[in-house]
């Protein structure tokens, strides 16, 4: 067990001893810490709750004796999660002999910058770009580039910039010198990890029994499992966190299994490598993960803090519903299995215990004919959090409803089920007909609420409208 950190800054190892650097506590940021450097400035704060893009650094870890590099939002990444890590800053992408990276090159020659206060984080997207695709299409540019907000340039000469730059495969000064970092990525200690401060415990352990056993004396601990929700409470909120559990370094937790019946994955997985598995199987799934939130945050987003959060508006958590999905919870004690469906019970409550952790989702396959299809309405198509999303599933024969799933986020406290309206519909003729009375029984099962997001009567007409979209969508089916 260690006390200080580790990771790779400027191609050196970088320590943190929290007892002795009273500037920095265990909730500092990577955005804050690199803010307090001299020769760290580019980085930049527009928002700090992963909005904007403008603090957007990579991070590179080990993966198979090579390095993975992933761009994520700094203001959400605690410095403990750096542990073990290589850091890029837009500073590190200059050649050692002081050659600009070729993302950088290609900016300036298609004038892609004005201002130049997002443009740092949009080369840092524009690097994952460059180290992770060959030849990407402009689609999968717009993607990728979806978490950076520029509000001088105008996206057109970004997009060209990185059609140039991104044209051929990602060989750079990183390349050349990858055998050295990587010796130094295995140099630092992988043990588990506990920092204690007057005010903060924050634990970073390496095994799930190490996590179980510390959940089960500090029930009431924060569990971080990507954290891009919890880190709001620091940045936006101004909490102090007492005692954290991160379980970003647990392995147990970063798998994916698959069978001919279902698909278990980790709690641990980051969204951007669930995307990559559930694209043939799960097809609804993956065109609402396509929408979760941005680029940068599905980095380090997971569906096991998806789950864990329990947000009423969480965008997967209505679709899991519609797949029939299930989540493992595990204590000391032992571990059970707890349908979705079941799992939700209140405004960010659930049925897991105080010692209980989620460790794998488990979604059944769709062997009958099931329609699954998934629905956002928000006030922008990427980056935006819901004003109200949907999982719908259809189970029909001879065009009569045999099942049917409802499933809402943003309509109610939970992620909820519309129980009455699916009553009305099963049994009956999937007709156009039909689903205009269901429409009406809906009101029956939701008293939704007016937000910044939407008024309660948008989300009555919009909840009702989808499930007429959904109709259209699946009326040829049998």
């Amino acid at each position: 067990m260690k006390s200080n950190i580790s990771f790779i800054l400027d191609n050196r190892v970088v320590y943190i001893d929290f007892e002795q650097e009273r500037k920095l506590t265990p909730t500092t940021t990577v955005l804050n810490y690199l803010r307090q450097l001299p020769n760290h400035k580019g980085v930049k704060e527009g928002c700090a709750e992963g909005d904007c893009g403008a603090c957007t650094v990579v991070i590179g870890e080990l993966e198979n004796n090579r390095i993975r590099y992933r761009a994520v939002d700094s203001c959400l990444i605690f410095l403990p999660m750096l542990d073990g890590k290589l850091l890029v800053t837009v500073e590190n992408l200059k050649s050692p002999e002081g050659k600009l990276h070729p993302v950088q090159e290609a900016m300036i020659e298609q004038f892609g910058s004005q201002c130049g206060f997002c443009t740092p984080g949009i080369i840092m997207s524009m690097f994952d770009l460059y180290k992770n695709y060959v030849c990407p299409s402009r689609s999968e540019i717009e993607d990728v580039l979806s978490g950076n907000l520029c509000r001088c340039t105008g996206y057109r000469p970004i997009v060209d910039a990185a059609l140039k730059a991104c044209s051929y495969w990602g060989y750079d000064h990183f390349t050349e010198e990858e055998g050295k970092l990587v010796e130094l990525l295995k140099s630092i200690n992988k043990e588990s990890l506990i920092i204690k401060t007057q005010l903060q415990t924050y634990f970073k352990p390496s095994s799930l029994s190490e996590a179980l056993e510390f959940r089960n004396k500090h029930p009431n601990s924060i569990i971080l499992c990507g954290a891009t929700d919890v880190a709001l409470k620091v940045t936006k909120a101004h909490e102090l966190l007492q005692e954290i559990i991160d379980l970003s370094a647990i392995e147990e937790l970063k798998f994916i299994e698959e069978n001919i019946h279902e698909i278990k994955i980790g709690a641990g997985v980051v969204i951007n490598d669930v995307r990559k598995k559930i694209i043939k199987d799960f097809p609804a799934l993956y065109e609402m993960l396509n929408v979760f939130a941005s680029n940068q945050i599905r980095n380090f987003a997971t569906l096991g803090g998806n789950l864990g959060t329990a947000s009423p508006i969480g965008d997967s958590l209505p679709v899991l519903m519609a797949y029939e999905a299930s989540v493992e919870l595990q204590s000391i004690e032992g571990r059970r299995v707890v349908p979705l469906n079941e799992y939700f019970v209140g405004y960010r409550k659930t049925l897991r215990k105080d010692n209980e952790l989620i460790t794998k989702i488990i979604i059944p396959k769709q062997n009958n004919g099931a329609v699954i299809k998934s629905y956002k309405v928000s006030k922008r198509k990427d980056l935006d959090i819901s004003t109200l999303s949907a999982g719908f599933k259809l189970e029909s024969r001879n065009n009569i409803v045999q099942n049917i799933i409802l499933a809402y986020g943003g309509m109610a406290e939970r992620p909820k089920r519309a129980s009455e309206t699916e009553k009305f519909l099963r049994g009956k003729s999937w007709t156009r007909e039909v689903v205009e009375k269901a429409m009406d029984i809906l009101q029956q099962d939701f008293t939704p609420i007016s937000d910044v997001r939407g008024s309660a009567e948008f989300r009555r007409i919009a909840a009702r409208n989808l499930i007429l979209k959904f109709w259209n969508d699946t009326k040829l089916v049998d």
